[in-house]
């Protein structure tokens, strides 16, 4: 099969895209036709080295896939050869950018129908990111008031809408660039943080404060500020200690995303009833992912890209 994959640590250049054997699913596990996988800025950290997760060389990128089950090892049940699936699978194994793909059973559920198969690579690991730091760490609730910053990211519009969802009051901030998409996902109120003082721009603390960007580290202290007292803040920049206040009992969280299978089961529910919508802002060839990696490693991609076998 044509796969994705580097024998060492580094920058782009260490891809290679070409024939490598098919694998065969052990006891427990599920081979799928790969349909799509994502792009994560992950992949870009495990391939450059500096990210702690230890993968084994050689390593197949791409943990957000979907696809077609194509074999099924002993064991198991509840999946059928034919079944259109999406997962996000064990990061330090090998993923999607490929043709085949092997990954345990539990890994996998059934796909939103009302998308196409391919498209659904783009939900696993970031609905799944914006659920846990809402919902998990920050422990939101209805007729609570949430500030994001960095909203116009693919993880902040879905995290707009599951807050909305749930009867929170948002408050985003985002680029002109993006404040459009920010306001189509369902932000009340979205603030210009290249123009705006933040702070100045709310009408009031809020419960919980969702950082998503790169945040100068006095610039994210003095933002936990818009927290009330007893507040949290959460936060998916792990490169970037999660500032909190104990004097004011403000707590921090920083969101290190897990698999689980029946929270992405009801984010597929979601998906097919039409409450959340999955973005695709580009799609490439398998051939292209190298490219691809070189972008992200620029900081050039917006969006989400999925790519095609």
């Amino acid at each position: 099969m044509q796969a994705v994959q580097f024998s060492e640590v580094g920058g782009p250049e260490v891809l290679r895209y070409g024939e490598v054997e098919q694998p065969t699913p052990a006891a427990g596990q599920v081979r799928v036709r790969v349909a799509a996988s994502a792009y994560n800025a992950a992949d870009n950290g495990m391939r450059a080295g500096f990210l702690p997760i230890p993968i084994q060389l050689p390593h197949i990128p791409g943990y957000d896939v979907s696809g077609t089950v194509d074999a099924l090892g002993d064991g198991v049940t509840g999946l059928a050869v034919g079944d259109a699936v999406i997962g996000f699978l064990p990061m330090e194994a090998d993923g999607g950018a490929a043709e085949y793909v092997v990954a345990p059973a539990e890994s996998w559920v059934p796909a939103p129908t009302s998308i196409p198969l391919a498209d659904a690579a783009a939900l696993p690991s970031v609905a799944l990111t914006a659920w846990q730091a809402l919902f998990d760490d920050g422990q939101l609730t209805a007729g609570q008031r949430l500030l994001i910053v960095g909203a116009g990211g693919v993880v902040g519009k879905y995290a707009i809408q599951l807050a909305k969802r749930a009867d929170v009051h948002v408050i985003a901030t985002a680029s002109p660039r993006s404040a459009d998409d920010v306001r189509a996902a369902g932000a009340d109120q979205v603030v210009d943080h290249t123009e705006a003082d933040v702070l100045g721009a709310l009408d009031g603390q809020v419960d919980v404060l969702l950082n998503l960007a790169p945040l100068d580290p006095e610039q994210f202290a003095a933002d936990v500020a818009a927290v009330r007292n007893g507040g949290i803040v959460v936060s998916t920049t792990a490169f970037i200690a999660t500032p909190g206040d104990e004097s004011r009992g403000v707590r921090a969280a920083t969101v290190f995303v897990q698999p689980n299978r029946e929270r992405l089961a009801e984010l597929v529910a979601l998906v097919d009833q039409g409450a959340l919508t999955v973005e695709v802002t580009r799609r490439i060839a398998l051939a292209e992912l190298p490219a691809l990696h070189a972008e992200g490693a620029a900081g050039r991609i917006a969006g989400k890209v999925i790519v095609l076998p």
